[in-house]
Parts: structure tokens; sequence; C-alpha cells
């Protein structure tokens, strides 16, 4: 008869305790310094972003921050290496009239731009932004109605750099669709939502405003869940009506 000895099953459960400690430690440096989980919210990016829509975010494309980094010093201010946001790019950043809530919209203006949105149309340094009308939207209702749907408004807008993306336009003379010239400040950058009339965003000096370059956390890569809106990730029984499989894997332009 064979006896197993304790001294091995000591050293099987080291062993196992040792392989746990280390992928945990590993997540831990991929979240910190490489790629970071979020989900979206709200509709303020449809139809780019979709309430349900779980994403990496690479916390390297632009140098890391007091923001970027959890749990480092206070005294840790400014950015090191990386690069600044181009326009169009998607970016997490940290809201600065309360620097504990992220939001996430597109980089529309850099420091020194003029800004200003008239009858609709964005103007960029008083240059009109190229638009395309595209067919309408038809899905989850993008302007703030819970559990219905709507047809709406699409553009297709391209930026001075040649960045193309889609918008929507959910009511004709909306509360921001004619805006004074904001001019970007240098060491900061002018965010806009997708769903134009629906994004509490640059636009609103009071609320938002300015994003300072070292608010950010990150730019959006790739979406590697989603589901509908409404859903609970956790109901995984329901997942197969529920989750969205054509947006896995998608990448976030």
């Amino acid at each position: 008869m064979s006896v197993t000895s304790g001294t091995k099953t000591e050293s099987g459960v080291g062993e196992t305790v040792r392989v746990v400690v280390h992928a945990l430690l590993i997540a831990l440096v991929i979240r910190t310094f490489l790629f970071q989980p979020f989900n979206i919210p709200s509709g303020s990016m449809k139809a780019t972003l979709l309430v349900g829509d779980y994403l990496f975010v690479s916390k390297y494309s632009y140098g890391y921050s007091h923001y970027s980094i959890p749990l480092s010093p206070p005294l840790f201010s400014g950015r090191i290496f990386g690069s600044e946001p181009s326009r169009g790019d998607i970016v997490v950043f940290r809201l600065p009239k309360d620097d504990t809530t992220d939001y996430i919209k597109r980089v529309i203006g850099l420091p020194g731009d003029r800004i200003q949105v008239r009858e609709g149309l964005l103007y960029i340094n008083d240059k009109p932004v190229q638009r395309e009308r595209l067919s309408d939207f038809v899905g989850e209702d993008p302007c703030g109605q819970p559990d219905s749907t709507a047809r709406v408004k699409r553009w297709k807008e391209t930026l001075p750099n040649g960045v193309s993306y889609e918008t929507l336009d959910c009511v004709d003379n909306g509360y921001v669709d004619n805006t004074n010239v904001y001019t970007v400040p240098p060491g900061h950058f002018f965010m806009m939502g997708d769903n134009r009339d629906n994004s509490t965003d640059s636009r609103f000096l009071s609320q938002v405003g300015y994003v300072p370059f070292e608010n950010i956390v990150g730019r959006a890569q790739l979406i590697f869940f989603s589901i509908a809106e409404g859903e609970h990730a956790w109901a995984f029984w329901r997942w197969p009506v529920s989750v969205r499989w054509n947006r896995i894997f998608k990448i976030v332009r």
C-alpha cells in the first residue's frame, strides 16, 4: 500500500499558492501599466460605443500620470513617457471638476485650437469639418429614453488629420448646436461625445471644460465584451440572447 507523504502534499499546496500569487501579480502589473478594463455606462458615445460595451484602455499610449497609475503619490504630477493624443482619439480621462470620475470622449481640439459649433456643424480654427450625411441610425435610443428604439440622423465627420467617425444628431437646433468660440489652453484638450445632443463634454465649461493632459488615463483600444443595454454581464445564462457577439474584439476607432 502506498502512502502520500505530508511533505509532498504541502509542497503541492505551496506550488499552487505561488502560481496564484504570480498570476495575480502579473494581472496587477498589466492593469497598472498596460491595459485597464472599463465599461460604458451612458450613451454619450453612441453609436461608436454602446451602453454595455466593455473595453480595454491602453495606459501607455500617452505616458503615465498620477491619474493613470493607481495609488501613485500625490507628488507624482505631470506625465512621463508617451506622446500627446492625436485629434480623433477616443480617450478615458478624469473629470477636471471631480477627479474621482472617469469620462470617455473623443479628442476634437488640441492646445491652441479654436473650436465652435454653428447650426450643428463643427468648426476647427474657423474651418468647417467635412461632414457627410449617412442613413439614419436605428437602434437603442441614443436620445435618453430607456428601453426603446429610435431613428435619428447620422453623419460621417472627417477631421483635418483625416480621421473619420460617425456622429448622431438627436434634434435640430439642440442646446449646444450653436456655441461661442472655445480657445483650448496650452496643455489641455477639447473633448466631445459622438452622440452630440446627449453628451456632457468640453462644450459645458462648468461641468467638464478643457481637459488637462495629465488627467488623461489612456486610449480606448478594443471592445472585449458587450451586452445589451439593461442586461447584466453576470447573468451568463442569458448570454446567448443578451451578448452582442458582433461587437466582441472590435477595434475602437
